[in-house]
């Protein structure tokens, strides 16, 4: 059985289409076979090989990975075969947890692979979902995802992931006043649903690209302002008094400077963006506004878990998402870094 897949064969340079034979699973080690896959703003980073770090600074990624590679982490499909210790159906419909660790290290035997010292990370470190086929280590990385669409379930393995793990974060700020999301991309409008959900509160948000500040208002931001304004950091406290609570999710010098710059004081902003830069402040603003900056990175297992019992749970719609054909993988890049996506789009095989 052939398995194809768009691949990363040169860092920097567009994905090519690679036929080879599928994997076939051994042990425990399940082959699922790809329905849905989401394009996400850290795939276009792994396809530069790079993070910027600001200052004409580069965190180089490229180290480890074998070319050709298969980029994408979020994954819906269906089991097609497993190996002889792998208690799984074949047929089954799943969710695939793709931030797989190494098992030894602290972090995993906390329970907290996503943050793993030697990561097995689908589309990261392995070989990922940009393809018709991948081979996963363990069941225990196959959620049950009924009823939901395979498209949103694949985007909340990440997208999702990244905003509900951000979110609990910020549970004890959450019940002051409401949140202020910073970054509306297919993060962010996903934090914006899952916000409502979990705290009951209706948060501002903010975000320079005017068609996604109408999506968010669209879909129920309580307002919307442009960081790039000269009087948004005024109007914001107006009408806020003040922010509590705030996610960056575009993780950029200036976003991180307008998220901190609305903060009251005993405020918190939780950073999961990759955009990228350098960010300073006097030293003193800590203690004088006893404010937190803290880092988070996609979630654990069961915080997946927890998110999806969540969605079904309270009926949570999915933000924009749009497919399109595997081929269409690298187009797709393209207008995910022109900005041009609003929402998620998925990848269909």
């Amino acid at each position: 059985m052939q398995m194809h897949r768009q691949s990363l064969t040169a860092y920097g340079a567009p994905l090519c289409e690679t036929v080879v034979d599928a994997p076939q699973p051994t042990g425990t080690e399940v082959l699922v076979r790809i329905a849905r896959c989401g394009v996400c703003h850290s795939d276009l980073h792994m396809q530069d090989g790079y993070f910027l770090l600001g200052d004409g600074k580069q965190l180089d990624v490229r180290a480890g990975r074998t070319l050709p590679f298969t980029l994408g982490h979020e994954i819906a499909g269906e089991v097609e075969s497993a190996g002889p210790q792998a208690n799984v159906t074949p047929g089954a419909k799943v969710a695939i947890y793709p931030w797989i660790g190494c098992g030894a290290c602290a972090a995993c035997k906390a329970d907290e692979e996503n943050i793993c010292t030697a990561p097995r990370h689908l589309g990261i470190t392995v070989d990922g979902g940009f393809a018709t086929h991948v081979l996963i280590p363990h069941p225990r990385y196959l959620i049950d995802y009924a009823p939901l669409s395979p498209s949103y379930a694949g985007a909340l393995m990440c997208s999702g992931l990244t905003a509900y793990a951000a979110l609990k974060r910020l549970s004890d700020r959450a019940a002051r006043a409401p949140l202020l999301l910073v970054g509306l991309g297919g993060v962010g409008l996903m934090g914006l649903a899952l916000a409502r959900a979990l705290y009951g509160s209706v948060p501002y948000v903010a975000e320079i690209d005017a068609t996604k500040r109408g999506a968010a208002l669209a879909a129920g931001a309580q307002a919307a302002f442009d960081p790039s304004d000269p009087g948004a950091r005024k109007a914001l406290l107006k009408a806020s008094g003040g922010i509590y609570a705030a996610i960056d999710f575009a993780g950029s010098d200036t976003s991180l400077n307008f998220a901190t710059g609305v903060l009251a004081k005993g405020g918190k902003v939780v950073v999961t963006g990759l955009i990228g830069g350098a960010f300073s402040t006097a030293v003193a603003m800590f203690p004088l506004k006893a404010m937190t900056i803290e880092g988070t990175t996609t979630g654990t297992l069961a915080e997946a878990r927890e998110l999806i019992d969540l969605v079904r749970a309270k009926n949570i719609g999915p933000p924009p998402i749009a497919e399109r054909p595997l081929a269409q993988a690298q187009a797709t890049l393209d207008d995910l870094r022109a900005g041009k996506i609003v929402g998620r789009v998925v990848l269909a095989t």
